[in-house]
């Protein structure tokens, strides 16, 4: 049984940074792709970062330079560090993981619960 825990969301101020992390449990954690998800009230699902088990990263446009994806085989943990937070960035962050490299697409078997991002200008 794959059970993914979100934690690390909360309110911030526009500017701010927030570190989320997602720790795997029941999984051959460092053979699989993880990647970040969001999703705002009344819109789609849409991928912020992915990383595979060799740590090649790949990030959304809108978050690249701002948002770094890492993740510590030893803890079965990934994490997104989220720094210049703005207002749009509002939103439920997912984190997801599969055996298969979806990328940025929401098609990842394993989903954690998510964790509340809130940013106010």
């Amino acid at each position: 049984q794959v059970q993914l825990v979100e934690s690390g969301g909360g309110s911030v101020q526009s500017g701010g940074s927030l570190r989320l992390s997602c720790t795997a449990n029941g999984y051959a954690y460092s053979t699989s792709y993880m990647a970040w998800f969001r999703q705002a009230p009344g819109k789609e699902r849409e991928g912020v970062a992915t990383i595979d088990s060799g740590a090649y990263r790949d990030y959304a446009a809108f978050v690249k330079g701002r948002f770094t994806v890492s993740r510590d085989n030893a803890k079965n943990t990934l994490y997104l560090q989220m720094n210049s937070l703005k207002p749009e960035d509002t939103a439920m962050y997912y984190c997801a993981a599969d055996s298969t490299n979806w990328w940025l697409l929401p098609k990842y078997t394993h989903w954690g619960q998510g964790t509340q991002v809130t940013v106010s200008s």
